[in-house]
């Protein structure tokens, strides 16, 4: 074959279109992982520090580190006052209220716990997606909710009947359930542009601003016990905790839609059960990882759809 016809074959085979590897599965792994895991690191935070300081330092370090490392690489900032805004509006539900609540209820809760009533989060987001961002409630998606519900209920009966949790924690950690709710539809609603990463830098500030205060005035800093266990826990609340799990979670809000992304919440109950085991040594038996098979299959239903759309967007 003559040297044209090869460079003929070489640009035929460079204008076909070529698959692109998928990365979704891989940012869904790692979200889950870094959320679930956070549960533990929260309650080991919370032992040894006030939940409001150990949060007002954690919002106020990310968010220096996010817009400091954006200044250094001299990012655009291309966000407008109406998307700061918004990003602001999202720290203080998605950071100070979500976060504030939930450690509050930590002190009182175990770590599995909370991660089981913040697990609800896909059921009620699912409605208020419905009724405020015109996403579709299919009869697929209903079957779904209806048997994460099932299986978080199932293992969340069984622990309430061997533990010995707070009702007064189980109230903060509902409210808290209520502000993720809330932040995760008005991401959607208000559709910020821009940079997500200076947009979470933002939130972070605006979140460490809005406890600050009462950080300060409902806690001591004399109450705070200095440890390396608490230092590993802050270290990874910060890095991969405000950083790159809300990094990811605004990601999949805008991939797979706001029903779509919450429904992985349904996995954190098993997956924050497990790390509180090997991590806190928190008592898990076998009929608690019975629950997940239908969570398992309820998430397959309700992301099928958004899975299926971000593959086809992948080639």
């Amino acid at each position: 074959m003559a040297e044209g016809e090869f460079a003929h074959v070489r640009r035929y085979l460079d204008g076909r279109p070529r698959a692109r590897f998928n990365t979704l599965p891989l940012l869904i792994a790692l979200f889950c992982l870094l959320w679930s895991y956070a549960f533990v690191a929260g309650k080991i935070g919370v032992t040894d520090c006030p939940p409001l300081i150990l949060l007002a330092a954690r919002f106020s370090l990310a968010g220096v580190l996010i817009l400091a490392i954006s200044w250094l690489r001299r990012d655009q900032w291309d966000l407008t006052w109406r998307d700061a805004a918004v990003f602001a509006v999202l720290g203080v539900a998605n950071n100070a209220l979500y976060l504030g609540l939930g450690y509050t209820g930590l002190k009182s809760v175990s770590a599995g716990l909370g991660a089981l009533i913040v697990s609800a989060n896909p059921v009620f987001t699912a409605m208020l997606a419905a009724l405020f961002l015109g996403e579709s409630m299919t009869s697929r998606k209903v079957i779904g909710l209806v048997l994460g519900i099932v299986g978080v209920a199932f293992i969340v009966w069984h622990r309430m009947s061997v533990g010995s949790d707070s009702p007064h924690g189980i109230l903060f950690t509902l409210a808290s359930l209520a502000s993720i709710v809330a932040g995760t539809v008005l991401f959607k609603l208000l559709a910020p542009k821009g940079s997500l990463w200076i947009g979470n830098g933002i939130q972070n500030m605006a979140g460490g601003l809005a406890v600050m205060p009462f950080a300060f005035t409902l806690s001591s800093v004399s109450d705070i016990v200095p440890s390396m266990r608490l230092a590993g826990a802050f270290t990874f609340l910060v890095l991969g905790g405000s950083i790159l799990a809300y990094l990811l979670w605004f990601h999949l809000l805008k991939v797979c839609g706001a029903t779509a992304a919450s429904a992985y919440h349904f996995l954190m109950p098993p997956l924050g059960m497990l790390f509180a085991y090997f991590v806190l040594g928190e008592h898990v038996e076998f009929r608690d990882l019975l629950g997940i098979v239908p969570v398992a299959l309820g998430i397959y239903l309700v992301t099928r759809p958004a899975a299926a759309a971000a593959n086809r967007s992948m080639t």
